[in-house]
């Protein structure tokens, strides 16, 4: 077969993506299951043995201000539809950054910025150009900064109260960054926090995937690091440390970060360990009131708070709850001795306490896998027989009908849907993608009144979902259009443009060991005959390229740039002792070649785009559901409201780039007066995907009451030093997240844009 034809094929995937019959369906999300956890629940001896008792410690242990070093929880960045709700001191200086502006605050559009500004209208979109849907405009303003969540004042730890006492025993001191004159505050995350809501679906998590799909019980890096491991009472008087290999498990990967991380929640140098110790022998969210009817704790008697009087705290313990969830071999192992010490001459930790990792981790996966919004207007609609959402018999208008289907219609046509594919309307939910288009007997997902069957039309007809590069097998890796040509990219992430490469390295960035986070970098690896530079095998081993969406050799003796071809040395995929066939069920039956490890090698020098990836400034391509609610946007932070978002697509992002996707280059928002007006369609549409239960905090989006630090006293010139932990620093200013039951609250969520400091005038 030639390769013209081959080039055609190719050019025909881009022509149907185009077309608005042709691509996946904002799907329904419910009864799509969250990926397995196989030995979590199940088998002979299952990690959790009472999964609701593991739900609400993983609640209790979200929300509880103890468990930072100065009053910091997980729920502390993540109270607002599962993102962060604050606007003063939210900005970082872009420490991401390869440049010295990393380390400098610059001067906002509003004409101030830094530590403690309180953010307003006029600093957004933090890349403003003089036309807002030409980026060949000149550009009035740039910055590297970054608006995303404030966390700790950080310090060097040195030790817990173990039964009160929020805060960490710390050596602080002003940072060299984070102040205002010799004053310190608090330190800010250099990325902006997404939603923690259906983050349990993702295949790995946070921005750059560090996350790792496997978890191995104390760090995030899953198999990539070996000394990690649990502690498992063996006999009646031995214990001994093993390794761990928990698939689908990125959650409990996620939860290794932020506890330790000296911006987000902790001082440095603390461990899991310290934080077991501190915690265990605690009511969990001893300072923190408890609704009466919380949809986790009420259920299980947890909560001495009536109706009348909310009260602090659950009444139990730390240590009681995970007696009652875990497997007793992980917590009943009474000696001492081979777990290590805080410090020398300090009482050793017990088994518990040297696990507590593990509990920690799973439990917070747990109660973040029951955060799903599958009650958004998109999930309840009536559909059609060409599974297209009717909304019809929704109270809606004749004109809001039309509205959102001319919306849906630019959804489709701009290729939104290839990036935001599936019931989660993102690509990086990858195990759950390719389990629904997965043909099983007897499976259905979506509403009563229209039940889908498992299998190739489950993301629409005539297999719609493949021109996402979702099929049953769940590639890592994909083949896809850059500005530059072809690279092979990792599945569920994306270069939109939306900052200078320089800025971020994304998905380019490298692990504690210094090996790549990209499953494209890897594979790259297993083609060049490198394996040991394979560092997630369980992922990166099992890619096929006949599922690719361009392919990577082709059986041609003519060369061509950026294929490998016949002269070049070829094989089939799957030929080098795998042990499986990666050219059954095909896509594209005839691209299931790859070059041979000398060609590969050879590629280096002779063409380097054969193998070339995307290396810089891609990142997690993020849920749309509840988008309404989870400003400010994009991983910067940049993008205030769904129209500067809608904007940013229209322009075809920010900053070309080499690697950026080719289908940002294809939107044709702007093209004309006639697509521009369906921009305020496309917003209508993407609103659709709220759940009201999100906005009004409704079960099973309820929580306690958390209490955040939310800037402080002062402003981005003068701050009042004496803060309580240190004179050094600044003092607190608090927002109190008052406790919500199962009934939600009265007041709806408002978005980002909506809750901005009006400007200084």
């Amino acid at each position: 077969m030639r390769f013209t034809y081959k080039l055609v094929l190719g050019c025909s995937l881009l022509i149907a993506q185009a077309a608005f019959a042709h691509g996946p369906k904002p799907m329904p999300l419910q009864d799509v299951p969250i990926p397995p956890v196989p030995g979590l629940l199940d088998g002979t001896s299952p990690i959790v043995v009472d999964k609701a008792a593991a739900i609400a410690l993983g609640k209790a242990l979200f929300w509880d201000m103890n468990v930072g070093s100065d009053g910091m929880s997980c729920g502390s960045c993540h109270f607002q539809a599962g993102a962060d709700g604050r606007i003063k001191n939210q900005i970082n200086p872009g420490e991401k950054s390869s440049q010295e502006s990393g380390i400098v605050f610059d001067t906002l559009a509003s004409g101030s910025g830094g530590p403690n500004h309180t953010l307003t209208a006029v600093d957004f979109p933090l890349h403003k150009f003089a036309n807002p849907l030409d980026n060949t405009s000149p550009i009035l303003f740039t910055t590297d900064d970054v608006v995303s969540s404030s966390g700790t004042f950080s310090g060097d730890f040195k030790g817990i109260n173990q039964l009160s006492g929020t805060n960490d025993l710390c050596d602080r001191s002003a940072d060299p960054i984070y102040h205002i004159g010799t004053t310190g505050t608090r330190r800010v995350e250099p990325r902006n926090a997404p939603t923690v809501i259906n983050v349990g679906f993702n295949y790995r998590n946070f921005w750059d995937g560090r996350a790792n799909n496997v978890f191995n019980g104390s760090t995030p890096w899953g198999d990539r690091d070996t000394s990690a491991g649990v502690w498992v009472k063996t006999g009646t008087r031995t214990v001994a440390k093993e390794a761990l290999h928990l698939e689908n498990s990125s959650l409990a990967s996620l939860a290794m970060g932020p506890p330790l991380n000296d911006t987000e929640m902790s001082c440095r140098g603390r461990n899991l360990a310290a934080l077991g110790r501190k915690l265990l022998l605690r009511k969990p969210l001893q300072n923190q009131k408890v609704h009466h009817q919380d949809s986790v704790f009420g259920p299980l008697n947890l909560t001495a708070s009536t109706a009348t009087d909310l009260k602090p705290g659950l009444n139990t313990t730390y240590k009681a709850l995970i007696t009652k969830a875990f497997n007793q071999k992980y917590w009943s192992y009474t000696g001492l001795g081979p777990f290590g010490a805080p410090a020398l001459g300090q009482l050793p930790y017990n088994q518990t306490e040297a696990n507590f990792s593990l509990f920690f981790g799973i439990a917070l996966q747990m109660y973040q896998s029951t955060l799903i919004s599958d009650q958004a207007p998109i999930d309840l609609t009536p559909r059609g027989a060409d599974m297209m959402p009717t909304w019809e018999g929704m109270g809606k208008t004749p004109e809001e009908i039309a509205s959102l289907k001319r919306g849906l219609e630019a959804y489709e046509s701009n290729h939104c849907l290839i990036c935001h594919s599936g019931p989660l309307m993102t690509s990086a939910a990858i195990e759950t993608n390719a389990t629904l288009v997965t043909t099983t007997p007897g499976k259905f997902f979506g509403p009563a009144h229209f039940r889908i069957p498992y299998g190739p039309n489950a993301f629409g007809l005539d297999n719609a979902a493949q021109y996402a590069g979702i099929t049953p097998f769940g590639n890592v890796v994909n083949r896809m259009e850059s500005t530059d040509g072809l690279r092979l990219v990792d599945m569920g992430f994306a270069n939109t443009g939306v900052g200078d490469p320089v800025a971020d390295p994304g998905i380019g960035g490298v692990d504690d060991f210094g090996n790549p986070l990209s499953f494209a970098d890897q594979y790259v690896n297993y083609l060049l005959g490198q394996n040991s530079g394979i560092v997630d095998p369980s992922s990166v081993e099992k890619v096929r390229t006949c599922d690719f969406e361009f392919p990577l050799a082709l059986d041609d003796p003519e060369p061509y740039s950026g294929f490998f071809n016949a002269t070049d040395g070829i094989q089939v995929d799957g030929s080098r002792g795998e042990g499986s066939s990666r050219t059954e069920n095909c896509l594209q039956s005839s691209w299931a070649l790859i070059p041979t490890i000398a060609a590969a090698n050879t590629s280096l020098t002779e063409d380097q785009s054969k193998l070339a990836t995307v290396k810089h400034a891609a990142f997690k391509i993020p849920s749309l559901r509840n988008v309404e609610l989870t400003g400010p946007y994009m991983h910067n932070g940049s993008l205030a409201s769904l129209t500067q978002v809608v904007e940013f697509y229209a322009r075809h992002g920010n900053f070309n780039n080499p690697e950026m996707n080719a289908f940002v280059i294809a939107i044709g928002l702007a093209n004309s007066q006639q697509t521009q007006a369906t921009m305020p369609d496309l917003i209508a549409l993407l609103k659709t995907f709220t759940d009201e239960r999100v906005r009004y905090e409704k079960a099973p989006f309820d929580h306690p009451e958390v209490i955040v630090p939310n800037g402080h006293v002062g402003d981005d010139v003068f701050v009042t030093a004496g803060n309580p932990l240190s004179p050094s620093l600044a003092k607190d200013e608090l927002l109190v997240v008052p406790a919500v039951g199962a009934n939600g609250r009265q007041a709806p969520l408002l978005p980002f844009d909506q809750r901005l400091a009006p400007a200084v005038q």
